[in-house]
């Protein structure tokens, strides 16, 4: 990486860099300008997708699960065998990158860390942030979703940690191919399946289901992200008459609930309104609810 790039921003997007020593520990911030080039062809996140990030919803400069964002990013680093992060400094670097994007209702901010250059063992850090894209229609109106095998056992985290099930990596070919193949189905986006039949997660997502006044969404030790969004609605769930737990669930489960969701950090509670072509009713009253509450929480 770089530290020669003009200061400055470009097109509303703002970024730091992160250095580090050859321990890996991090030894300092230098800004930078987001629209000038900053990694190099041989460094191994782009090369092997060989390294892990996370994304934090910016409400008005104010990141929203910020611990829970900053822990999951430890725990991602701990399953790559990265060394722990100064989570102190890159608190301090994603609420720079926030407050510069305080004139815009929502925005993101990421923090990513990659194994550097080969036989360098220098890590290569960086935290970006921009506004948002505009996620009211799939908010309102829901998404259509496709359900796909993951190709996965349910108890994968268990007998092949190695697969790195449940950590947040660079390695998305497979979850953008998964969207392209939804797409081709006619649907918007994915929940996946596993091989023994279980509900999972989104590529970008976490599942949520009310089958009464019971919220569920599927066990982490399914191999799957600890939702954030989630965790922030199952907090709050007594606030619209609910309980929540944690519970497997099949395709079945979801075609008979009451109603269903894929909850995220940045696009926040889109309802499920098509399960692979089949409509089903959405709860626009709760998702209207689950927003406004998800975009106040610390305004």
């Amino acid at each position: 990486m770089t530290s020669s790039a003009p200061q400055g921003t470009s097109d509303a997007q703002h970024l730091l860099l992160i250095t580090h020593d050859a321990s890996g520990a991090a030894t300092g911030v230098i800004d930078a300008d987001a629209a000038y080039p900053h990694i190099t062809v041989n460094d191994s996140g782009v090369t092997r997708g060989d390294g892990i990030f996370e994304t934090y919803s910016v409400i008005r400069g104010r990141p929203q699960a910020f611990d829970a964002h900053l822990e999951r990013f430890a725990r991602s680093a701990r399953m790559l065998d990265f060394p722990r992060p100064d989570l102190t400094l890159w608190r301090d670097a994603v609420l720079t990158i926030a407050e510069r994007l305080a004139d815009h209702d929502e925005a993101w901010v990421r923090t990513i860390i990659t194994r550097g250059e080969d036989g360098d063992d220098m890590l290569t850090g960086w935290v970006h942030g921009r506004p948002s894209p505009d996620f009211r229609r799939d908010r309102t109106e829901g998404v259509r979703i496709a359900l796909l095998d993951r190709g996965l056992r349910s108890d994968v985290a268990q007998t092949s940690p190695w697969l790195l099930a449940g950590a947040k990596t660079l390695s998305y070919a497979v979850n953008r191919a998964a969207v392209r193949e939804a797409q081709r189905r006619g649907a918007d986006d994915v929940v996946f399946v596993s091989s023994d039949g279980f509900l999972l997660e989104g590529p970008t997502s976490t599942v949520v289901v009310r089958r009464g006044t019971t919220l569920l969404t599927p066990p982490v030790e399914f191999g799957i992200l600890p939702g954030t969004t989630q965790g922030d609605l199952f907090a709050a769930a007594t606030e619209w008459g609910l309980d929540a737990t944690v519970e497997p669930l099949t395709p079945d489960d979801l075609h008979a609930a009451d109603a269903a969701w894929i909850v995220s950090s940045v696009r926040h509670v889109a309802p499920i309104r098509e399960v692979d072509g089949v409509e089903r009713a959405i709860d626009s009253e709760l998702s209207a609810a689950w927003n406004g509450f998800l975009y106040a929480r610390l305004l």
